[in-house]
């Protein structure tokens, strides 16, 4: 009988212990939670102090007049400095940058990043480089290479950004070597922003490149520079224009619309028959940048393609042709294409076109035109589907 009986109390003394010690976890965790908050907005409250204080000298600290030693020894000054100066060299002009540079240099900051950034690993190596690339500093270059072909993915896109980041042209080079390479392992995105901002002052660093370069780094070094194109490409533009590949010929048709070289228009018309519909598509944005009248006839032979994207896009560049619409709306008809023709009605409703054109077609001749009769029926066609619509929502 007393067997039974401490057999049944063991039970519940057991629910008890795992009561009152779910208790004191719980206790445990708040009151850690609590001592975290505690302790983290004293941190930030005395950072705020010292950032205040800091401020106040920050031309003394600068100009060297108080010394690095005062303030580079001690964790939470040396910080809130670096972040300052971090922050300043994102923003400053050409002729600001040297001063913020040699105070970087001076006080030991640039080397201490430099070495985190060889000897750290994880996270602690990520944040160096990043911080690297905001310095802008060419000593950083070398750092962030080796860094490119380290083992961690998240290692290679932060040396990747950290490049691209300082803005340098030497800073794109270790990057094209291993992309034309085929080793430079991390994402398109993150390489082609970092190329966009280092090879911007010269696009002519591509240039040498892509000769070297074939399939995926082909396209991207391809995309980059149709972004980046100047007038001064010229034959650089041409070469890419008539490459196998169709998406470097359309970044070469994206390149040709902004750059506009001399022989732009002639390239462009003939990439916009290209056989791949992307390429005529970017061929007919480029031509929507032109006002010459050369190209009102390639892009009403667009206006006749038969995909809808290259179509729309024609429709729109001719139905903003304010001067022309008329004889443009002619020519439209003259196609004898349906779809042409909704194309370019659709995009003179959107532009606010339509009505101009129809006043401008009546007030032309009085007789009964193909054109204006045309026109008459396509407003009949709008009215009544108005009505219609008007109807259904009543």
């Amino acid at each position: 009988m007393g067997f039974v009986s401490s057999w049944t109390r063991e039970p519940a003394g057991l629910v008890l212990e795992a009561i009152l010690g779910s208790l004191a976890g719980i206790a445990l965790l708040i009151g850690f939670i609590v001592l975290r908050r505690w302790y983290r907005g004293r941190y930030f409250q005395k950072r705020n102090e010292r950032a205040f204080i800091l401020r106040g000298m920050w031309d003394d600290i600068l100009t060297g007049r108080v010394p690095a030693a005062k303030w580079r020894f001690k964790p939470l000054d040396c910080e809130v400095v670096e972040s300052i100066l971090l922050d300043t060299i994102e923003i400053a002009t050409p002729e600001e940058l040297p001063k913020l540079l040699a105070c970087l240099r001076v006080s030991g900051l640039l080397d201490m990043r430099i070495f985190e950034a060889r000897a750290r690993r994880g996270t602690s190596q990520r944040m160096a480089l990043v911080a690297l690339g905001r310095t802008r500093a060419p000593e950083a270059i070398p750092a962030l290479a080796e860094a490119l072909e380290a083992d961690a993915a998240e290692t290679r896109i932060a040396a990747v950004r950290g490049l691209g980041r300082t803005g340098l042209l030497d800073a794109a080079i270790p990057m094209l070597d291993l992309l034309v390479s085929n080793t430079l392992r991390a994402p398109e995105h993150a390489i082609k922003n970092a190329l966009l901002n280092c090879c911007r002052p010269d696009p002519h660093l591509l240039v040498r490149y892509i000769p070297q370069s074939s399939g995926p780094a082909r396209e991207l070094l391809a995309r980059v520079l149709g972004e980046l194109a100047t007038p001064d490409l010229g034959d650089e533009l041409l070469v890419l224009a008539t490459d196998r590949l169709p998406e470097v010929r359309a970044s070469a048709a994206r390149a040709l619309g902004n750059a506009q070289p001399a022989f732009a228009l002639s390239v462009l018309s003939v990439l916009a028959a290209d056989p791949e519909w992307f390429v005529r598509l970017r061929a007919v944005v480029g031509l929507s940048n032109f006002a010459h009248p050369e190209t009102v006839r390639p892009l009403l032979l667009a206006l006749c393609d038969p995909n809808r994207h290259v179509r729309q896009r024609a429709a729109w560049a001719l139905a903003r042709r304010e001067p022309e619409l008329e004889s443009i709306f002619d020519q439209v008809v003259g196609t004898r294409d349906r779809y042409a023709l909704e194309a370019f009605v659709s995009e003179l409703e959107r532009s606010g076109g339509f009505e101009k054109v129809v006043q401008a077609i009546q007030d032309r001749s009085p007789a009964e035109s193909a054109a204006s009769i045309l026109l008459k029926g396509l407003a009949v066609s709008r009215e009544r589907a108005m009505s219609v619509a008007a109807s259904g929502s009543r």
